[in-house]
C-alpha cells in the first residue's frame, strides 16, 4: 500500500485524515507540520512526523496539503509552491461515501469529505478542497486551490475561479462565475457574478469589501505572472 503524509495538522487535516482511514487506499504515514510544539506528537492518533520540508526526505510517500482558513485560505497555494513537488507526487483523497460520477475529474492534490456530491461532467482541478455534504452539480468548473465549505449547493454550469472560497451553506446561481481569490461568506445566496479578489455576503450576496492581504497578492501575482503552480 502506497504510503500518505498529509502537511498540516489543524481541522482540515484532521478530517482529511480520518477520510483516508476510511478509504483504506493509503498507508497514512502522519502529519508534517511547521508548529515545532507538535513534533513528535498525535493528533487523533496520527503522529506529526517533523516540518514540512520532510516531504522530501519521503520521495516514495504520495503527499496532500490540507492547511488553510477563512482568514487565510490563500495559505494552500503558497505552501504547494514553496514545496516544489511534481504533481504526480501528490494523491487524490475522495471519501468513501462521496458520490463521483464517471464523467467528473478531480486534479491532484484534491481532497472530497463524506457525503459530497458530484453530478456530471464535473470538472475540479488540483489542490481544491471539498468539505462534506457539498453538491457540484453538471458542468461546474473549479479551478485549483478553490475551497468548498461544508453544505454548498453549486447550480449547474457554476465556475469557481482560482483559490475562490465559498462559505458554510452558501448557495451558487446556476452559469454564475465567482471570481479568482474571492470570498462568498456563509449562508449567501450569489445570484450573479462576482469579481475577483472581492468579499460577498447575504442573501442576495452582495460586496461587502476587498478581500484580505494574502488572498489579494495571490490575485496579484497571478494578473502579472499567469498562472501560478
Amino acid at each position: 500500500m502506497t504510503g500518505l503524509v498529509i502537511v498540516g495538522a489543524g481541522g482540515f487535516a484532521r478530517e482529511t485524515a480520518q477520510a483516508v482511514r476510511d478509504a483504506d487506499g493509503f498507508e497514512l504515514l502522519g502529519h508534517l507540520d511547521d508548529n515545532a510544539d507538535l513534533h513528535g506528537t498525535d493528533v487523533d492518533g496520527v503522529p506529526v512526523l517533523g516540518g514540512c520540508d520532510l516531504v522530501h526526505d519521503l520521495p516514495e510517500a504520495r503527499v496532500v496539503v490540507c492547511v488553510g482558513n477563512p482568514r487565510d485560505y490563500a495559505s494552500r497555494a503558497r505552501l504547494v509552491r514553496g514545496l516544489g513537488l511534481p504533481d504526480d507526487r501528490y494523491a487524490t483523497v475522495v471519501h468513501p461515501t462521496a458520490v463521483v460520477s464517471a464523467t467528473s475529474e478531480i486534479g491532484p492534490g484534491s481532497v472530497l469529505l463524506a457525503h459530497c456530491v458530484l453530478t456530471a461532467a464535473v470538472r475540479v482541478g488540483a489542490h481544491v478542497a471539498v468539505m462534506p455534504h457539498a453538491v457540484l452539480t453538471h458542468d461546474d468548473v473549479v479551478e485549483e486551490y478553490a475551497t468548498i465549505t461544508s453544505g454548498v449547493r453549486l447550480g449547474g454550469g457554476v465556475r469557481l475561479e482560482r483559490g475562490a472560497y465559498v462559505g458554510s451553506g452558501a448557495l451558487v446561481r446556476e452559469g454564475t462565475t465567482v471570481g479568482a481569490w474571492s470570498q462568498i461568506g456563509m449562508g449567501s445566496a450569489v445570484l450573479g457574478d462576482v469579481p475577483p479578489g472581492e468579499v460577498w455576503v447575504g442573501s442576495p450576496a452582495r460586496r461587502l469589501r476587498a478581500a484580505d492581504a494574502p488572498a489579494l497578492d495571490e490575485l496579484r501575482k497571478q494578473t502579472v505572472g499567469g498562472p501560478l503552480t
